[in-house]
């Protein structure tokens, strides 16, 4: 298709005069409008306004440029139509070959502010309508709603002086696929309920993968509109391209120590933490953690929820990780990691907030599964002390950190800990009683691996994210030296696990509150 007419009106300017003077060199005609046209002008480039073709000017402060047949007519008429090109000589209507559209920045603006109104001049109408006009002519009409694609776009009209056939397919899909996300950006904007009749999901893909959970399954990671702190934001400054594992690996990690304020670190191996701490620094908090199980730690994942300075870097640097994520890094530390070339380095710029709900999506058969985002939170005053024993301070301290551990742990879940550290996780087994059984195993592997008399279970507390069915699994705890147990409770055998605990003299708190985790 010989290109001879082409209607730049672009919000987005990024290398337009460079391409305009190709389409101009090539003898195309440009057609464009208000502050595209004015900045065309200024760069000498030759310019017919699009009020001059319809006969209608630019109104209502600009909403309506181009809705008019004689625009829509020359984007949308088929060239091997007859009737088409009779009805296109009786209206005087020109055919619109190429089309170079970006649209108004609405979800920019929507993670600048919510000013409603400021939000509503930045729904595009005109840009979306002629953008889908075009791209269901793409026999006829080539449309770019991309700057990346001037170059190409710009050789193939060099050449020859036309577009493949190719080439407009593969734009045409490249920009109904710009159209549904923009929408979809508004509705879910406009959206008055958490979970609407009908939803759309849409994504921008950030990094093409080697391949999925698996060398056999393809993979990709989509950065969606949402503006969360996290993976999908974060910047990589050094270090091997990411794989699809290391991604949903460092994603758990980072939610994980966004619930802590005191410092924080957490390395986590499968989705999985294997060792948690808190402390008055980071590089305290990463001793703690990888002291709880440095065997597991091996190749993990480690997140933090402070800037990564010197101190930190030198000691995570002196054993094997995949990758670290933490909110910024000093320039220190940077070069000290830099010194590991294939370790992944991501920073964030900020932490996510536990506390915001938003939706989490799960694909299965023939759909997908929405649900708001787990952002229940317990606090000292929202425990329910059920034994005879009170749990001390000191006590109701490791608690609350061994629920917000086990938040993030698969369930079946079991979190011991000890001065804010994690002294033994068992995670997503079929029975409660096998997960707690498995964590007291790992806390003694831990134990027998750095020398230690007996395991950090004894005198620990438990956090279990959901309620004891039998009082087996509490049982399995309280031989493993716990003091006290946090569990949300509303099993029909409470009355038989509070007695249990009350017979063993340890503290037992439920929560109201389940953190199951699939």
């Amino acid at each position: 298709m010989t290109i001879r007419r082409a209607l730049l009106s672009v919000s987005d300017k990024t290398g337009l005069k460079d391409f305009a003077r190709c389409l101009e060199a090539a003898g195309i005609e440009i057609l464009s409008t208000g502050g595209t046209a004015k900045l065309l002008r200024e760069a000498n480039i030759v310019v017919t306004d699009v009020a001059s073709v319809t006969g209608f000017p630019e109104i209502l402060n600009g909403r309506v440029k181009t809705l008019h047949p004689k625009i829509h007519g020359g984007l949308l008429a088929q060239r091997d139509n007859a009737d088409h090109q009779a009805t296109m000589q009786l209206e005087a209507i020109e055919g619109i070959d190429l089309l170079v559209v970006n649209l108004y920045p609405f979800e920019s603006t929507l993670r600048a502010t919510q000013h409603r109104a400021t939000l509503i001049e930045n729904i595009d109408i005109g840009g979306p309508a002629m953008l889908r006009a075009a791209a269901k002519n793409h026999d006829f009409v080539t449309v770019i709603c991309d700057p990346a694609d001037y170059p190409k776009i710009a050789g193939e009209i060099g050449k020859t002086g036309e577009t493949s056939f190719a080439t407009r397919q593969m734009l045409a899909e490249k920009t109904f696929a710009l159209t549904a996300a923009y929408d979809a950006a508004i509705a879910n904007w406009m959206a008055s309920e958490k979970l609407p009749e009908r939803v759309s999901i849409s994504g921008t893909r950030k990094l093409a993968l080697r391949y999925g959970e698996n060398p056999h399954q393809e993979a990709a990671l989509y950065r969606s509109t949402n503006s969360r702190a996290g993976i999908g934001n974060a910047k990589q400054i050094q270090g091997k391209p990411l794989s699809y594992n290391n991604i949903n690996d460092t994603d758990a990690a980072f939610e994980l120590v966004a619930e802590f304020e005191a410092p924080t670190i957490a390395i986590i191996k499968h989705a999985n933490p294997c060792g948690v701490a808190s402390a008055a620094n980071l590089s305290e908090a990463w001793k703690d953690a990888l002291a709880a199980d440095p065997v597991s730690a091996f190749g993990g994942i480690v997140a933090m929820n402070r800037l990564l300075e010197e101190q930190t870097a030198k000691a995570v640097t002196s054993t094997f990780i995949e990758v670290v994520i933490a909110p910024d890094a000093s320039d220190a530390a940077k070069a000290i990691m830099a010194e590991k070339p294939n370790l992944r380095l991501l920073l964030t710029g900020s932490l996510p907030d536990p506390r915001e709900s938003s939706t989490k999506v799960k694909t299965v058969g023939g759909g997908f599964l929405i649900q708001s985002r787990d952002c229940g939170i317990i606090g000292p005053d929202d425990l329910t002390i059920v034994t005879k024993r009170t749990p001390t301070a000191a006590e109701v301290k490791d608690m609350i950190f061994a629920w917000k551990v086990a938040k993030h742990v698969k369930s079946n879940a079991i979190v011991f800990v000890k001065d804010c550290s994690t002294a033994g996780v068992g995670a997503g087994q079929m029975s409660r009683v096998d997960s707690a059984r498995i964590a007291v195993q790992k806390a003694r592997e831990v134990a027998t691996y750095h020398g230690w008399p007996v395991s950090r279970t004894i005198g620990s507390v438990v956090a279990s994210d959901a309620f004891f069915p039998f009082a087996d699994g509490l049982e399995v705890l309280v031989e493993a030296g716990t003091t006290a147990v946090m569990q949300p409770g509303g099993s029909n055998r409470d009355d038989e696990i509070i007695a249990a605990a009350n017979e063993a003299g340890i503290a037992m708190a439920f929560t109201g509150m389940r953190h199951f985790n699939h």
